[in-house]
């Protein structure tokens, strides 16, 4: 593998791990979201 091959794949893996980060946080601030709504409507 070439430096310049290495190089493209390292910055592949970054990009997808970023984007898994995004999902991620994305799920447990909607699932957080969806939480608080339930517990603000059993209390009323």
């Amino acid at each position: 593998m070439t430096k310049e091959e290495e190089a493209a794949f390292i910055r592949r893996r970054r990009v997808r791990n970023i984007a898994m980060i995004v999902v991620l946080i994305a799920l447990v601030v909607l699932f957080y979201f969806i939480t608080v709504a339930k517990i603000t409507s059993s209390l009323g």
